[in-house]
């Protein structure tokens, strides 16, 4: 009888993946991280509202449940301040500015040969109130259709707008707003991790392998950084860059978080510069910056990882904290915590419940599937976590 034949041999990163497919919380956070990733790539393209920040408001339609409806005419702008047409790109990073002024009506209206008369929509109208006065607007292509043809011209251009999640107090769409604030969330999170990561392996590697006065001076900085509150530093960085846009934002929640790093990747290096290899290293003359570089640090990329995803979600956290005060992303982008924060104020009024509920949704969704997949990674590269 032949002996059982022995499993193939497999490297370790395979059976990380196999652990961490076996665990349904984490891909259920890792789906919802890859969906909103999608929604942020596509940003303008796919957004009912694709003006820039979504600021397309109407104020007639503000404060509107989810669900609503309405009759919109677009006016063309005069030439002399209409926009040009961005091209793909441009419009995919910026947004296409408004080539038309929207007009929201009530669905009757009649047409003479060069304009078309219109009952502006008025949303809250007092029973038996009476009906708002004709307006006439002018459209310029009437004049060169045939009389039997303008009513059918002025059906096609009247558009039938739904806001899905209902407009905000500007009367802005609350849809287009959440789907663009992915973008800036998703965005700090990477800017955040990517710098935190950069810095804190840097310091991190430098005073374990190092270890002595170097070690005692970084541990020291470390020790300082830790105990300043992460609002309190990135208020005193935007001070010092004398800025509160988006970008110092990324850069400010960035400089806040690697701290965690560094700390992590000192304590492994201080046990992993002992190691036979490392000693192997230095008897063959291996300068100290390939060895930190090429044999140490790789031998960090689970908890690094795993330290990453954290970080994503609480970089999330801070920047929707910073934007709720009002030290963030300022208006109007449309930042998660900057969309509670209006909501806030209007909490008492019918409105102040979803404009308030939706985005901390979308923080509490986005977050939670990065603490997911955070814990999943954990028990993926634990070598101790059964496969089954």
């Amino acid at each position: 009888m032949a002996p059982p034949s022995a499993p193939p041999a497999r490297p370790p990163g395979y059976y990380v993946r196999q652990r961490l497919l076996r665990n349904p919380p984490a891909m259920l956070g890792l789906g919802f991280i890859v969906l909103c990733t999608l929604v942020a790539l596509l940003g303008y393209w796919m957004l009912p509202d694709n003006s820039p920040s979504a600021n397309n408001g109407l104020v007639v339609l503000q404060k509107q449940p989810p669900g609503f409806r309405v009759d919109v005419l677009p006016v063309p702008l005069p030439d002399s301040i209409r926009p040009t047409r961005r091209g793909l790109l441009a419009r995919w990073w910026g947004g296409q500015p408004p080539l038309t002024q929207d007009l929201p009506i009530e669905p009757r209206f009649r047409v003479t040969a060069d304009s078309v008369y219109v009952r502006p929509y008025v949303p809250y109208r007092p029973a038996g109130a009476a009906a708002p006065a004709e307006v006439g607007v002018a459209l310029r292509q009437l004049a060169a259709e045939p009389a039997e043809n303008r009513q059918q011209v002025v059906e096609q251009a009247v558009t039938h707008r739904r806001y899905w999640l209902g407009t905000d107090k500007a009367g802005r769409d609350q849809l287009s707003r959440l789907l663009l604030g992915t973008r800036i969330s998703l965005g700090i999170g990477l800017v955040a991790v990517l710098i935190s990561v950069v810095l804190g392996m840097a310091i991190g590697a430098v005073a374990g392998y190092v270890g002595g006065w170097v070690d005692s001076l970084l541990l020291g900085l470390m020790t300082v950084v830790w105990s300043i509150p992460g609002i309190m530093l990135v208020i005193a960085i935007s001070l010092a860059l004398d800025s509160k846009g988006v970008w110092t934002s990324f850069v400010a929640v960035g400089l806040t978080m690697w701290v965690d790093v560094a700390r992590v990747v000192r304590g492994q290096m201080l046990s992993l510069r002992e190691k036979t290899f490392v000693e192997a290293g230095r008897v063959l003359g291996l300068p100290q910056s390939r060895l930190i570089w090429r044999h140490l640090l790789p031998n960090m990329t689970g908890p690094l990882i795993v330290l990453a995803t954290s970080n994503f979600a609480a970089a999330i956290l801070l920047e929707a904290g910073l934007s709720f005060l009002g030290l963030g992303v300022q208006p109007p982008a449309p930042s998660w915590g900057l969309m509670v924060n209006e909501g806030f104020q209007l909490l008492g009024t019918e409105a102040g419940l979803w404009l308030t509920l939706l985005p901390g949704l979308a923080i509490s969704l986005l977050v939670l599937s990065f603490n997911l997949l955070g814990n999943g990674l954990r028990d993926a590269y634990d070598p101790k976590t059964p496969l089954g």
